[in-house]
């Protein structure tokens, strides 16, 4: 007998209500309700009817569970539900992740160890299918009451949770699968979103089977291979978001490495599924898992799974069913090669990883942006760069004078790196490319206010700490040099980049506010550092810049 009472509700609205009624009556009876939007002619929001859904807890009932219309549950969804409510009653259950998110790729370790649970991570919390014990629940909805009309419902349940020291964990493998029926809540530009391993027949049972701790995460997205380190302290938990490419030569890995073996090797979903499960094979290792699923843990049709939906999940922005279906052997077996390869480097000796290199300073730089230059200047470096102070303090939001200055300690006369606008992972959502980014991830338009054609050189967080090595490798004659992108873009092109990369909102053009600063200064055209070209193109830029605002910018205090 179940030791927990389970109350359930589909969430829907009107339009979808038969779909919500089919899921209902195929549940074992009394399982599921139908919830609808109690607002359904408003502005579509997702938390409004996710309120209502958790409010609908049933008397007696000690869990609850929400699941959206658009689901597909697994056979034995009810029993391994129940099970894992007995296992981890004061835990909140995510029942689906999807292919190419954090959880996603934590997931995929746990498929590696045969874990049925992983500890969620540092990103939204997946909402789609959830169970949260009944008071954490009331909690919720009284939080997000106060919250309507800004975030998402999975980032805020995220901080909710978080805030309120809930133990959170993913299912593995998952118990819902998304069947893509078009999205009232505006996320159909994402393209197809799928599970990161969902087996319908998956058998209950060893619920209390619990993979955590995990501290790096690589995993392909929007077609580019990421990876997410989690730094303990000092200060509070966080995480670094880096390129694989950098993390692996940040381990010392050699670049010959990360060239994919085989055939279409300069294919990019061959080279992102490479890079990604390269980087999983060398954590694999690391964690004393093996890479082959062979272990008598395992379930190997787990395994093949999560390990199948590397390369369909990171180009699943760009492609449609059938391209996936058609790419996904092949990005399959790229997969396993990668993963015994990262597996086999492991055992070589590896570099040490420090936070930044000895000998290097940072002046103001106990900031986000200064921990993602530091930790790019080490992984390029190691220990070999020149000992240096590095003044950030220009670089903060409301500096007035942005810049960054790089003091030589046998040289009286600094470098002065002049920048226009920094973005990316570690930078302020008070810039100006950070309120385009902030307002585009809460669904909000875009705002231009200084004209449309004014001019602004963006320069990547990756891109500047390269700038920075340049001048200290080169030692160049020029004293004052100029740091920006490849070519310089317009407000209006930089607010419909915005809109392509991070979220299809509208982008508006309004006069200056009352009391605004003086239009920007002309950027100088100086010389550049020697040797020095951008890599980041706008459109990955963004992106990643927003996905760090999304899931650490909405955490720590960002200057």
């Amino acid at each position: 007998m179940t030791l927990h009472q389970l109350s359930g509700v589909v969430m829907t609205h009107p339009k979808r209500r038969r779909a919500a009624e089919r899921m209902a009556l195929a549940a074992p009876p009394g399982a599921l309700r139908v919830v609808m939007d109690p607002d359904p002619t408003g502005t579509p929001s997702v938390l409004r009817t996710a309120l209502a859904a958790w409010e609908a807890v049933e008397d007696g009932a000690t869990h609850q569970l929400v699941v959206q219309d658009d689901m597909l549950l697994s056979e034995t969804f009810f029993e391994r539900v129940r099970l894992a409510v007995d296992a981890m009653p004061d835990a909140a259950l995510a029942l689906f992740a999807l292919w190419d998110s954090r959880n996603g790729a934590a997931a995929r370790f746990g498929a590696m160890a045969g874990a049925r649970w992983i500890g969620a991570v540092n990103e939204y919390f997946p909402c789609v299918a959830i169970v949260l014990p009944r008071a954490v629940a009331e909690g919720f909805v009284r939080y997000g009451r106060e919250r309507l009309g800004g975030w998402p419902d999975d980032i805020l349940m995220h901080r909710y949770l978080r805030d309120a020291g809930v133990p959170r964990y993913v299912s593995v493998p998952n118990l819902a699968e998304h069947q893509d029926r078009g999205s009232i809540s505006g996320n159909a530009f994402r393209g197809p979103r799928r599970s990161v391993c969902f087996l319908p027949g998956d058998r209950p049972g060893d619920e209390g089977n619990r993979l955590t701790g995990l501290t790096v995460l690589p995993f392909l997205k929007y077609g580019v291979a990421r990876c997410a380190v989690r730094v303990t302290g000092p200060g509070p938990e966080r995480w670094l978001h880096l390129d694989c490419e950098q993390y692996l030569h940040g381990l010392g890995l050699p670049r010959t490495l990360f060239a994919p073996p085989g055939p279409e090797p300069d294919a990019p979903d061959v080279r992102g599924t490479w890079l990604t499960a390269l980087a999983m094979g060398h954590e694999a290792a690391r964690l004393g898992l093996d890479v082959d699923g062979s272990a008598p843990a395992v379930r190997a049709e787990v395994y093949a799974e999560a390990i199948a939906t590397i390369g369909p999940g990171g180009i699943s922005n760009t492609s449609t069913e059938e391209h996936l279906a058609e790419r996904r052997e092949a990005l399959a077996a790229v997969a396993r090669r990668a993963l015994a390869a990262g597996h086999e480097a492991a055992d070589r000796p590896a570099r040490r990883r420090p936070r930044q290199p000895a000998g290097l300073t940072l002046r103001g730089g106990a900031t986000p942006l200064g921990e993602h230059l530091a930790r790019r200047l080490a992984d390029l470096t190691g220990d070999a760069a020149p000992d240096a102070v590095l003044d950030l303090t220009g670089l903060r939001a409301g500096a007035p004078a942005r810049e960054l200055r790089i003091h030589l300690p046998d040289d009286p006369r600094p470098y002065t790196l002049t920048v226009d606008e920094v973005y990316g992972p570690g930078c302020s959502r008070d810039t100006l490319i950070g309120r385009m980014v902030w307002d585009a991830l809460r669904s909000r338009p875009v705002v231009v206010q200084e004209g449309p054609d004014t001019e602004v050189h963006p320069v990547y967080t990756d891109d500047l700490a390269d700038a920075v090595l340049a001048v200290l490798r080169t030692r160049p004659t020029a004293r004052a040099l100029s740091v920006a992108g490849e070519k310089p873009a317009t407000l209006g092109e930089l607010a419909h980049s915005v809109h392509t990369a991070v979220r299809p909102v509208p982008v508006r053009t309004d006069p200056p506010a009352p009391g605004a600063p003086t239009p920007r200064p002309a950027f100088p055209d100086g010389p550049r550092p020697p040797g020095w070209t951008p890599a980041t193109g706008h459109a990955k830029g963004l992106h990643a810049f927003a996905q760090w605002l999304a899931y650490e910018g909405t955490l720590l205090t960002v200057v």
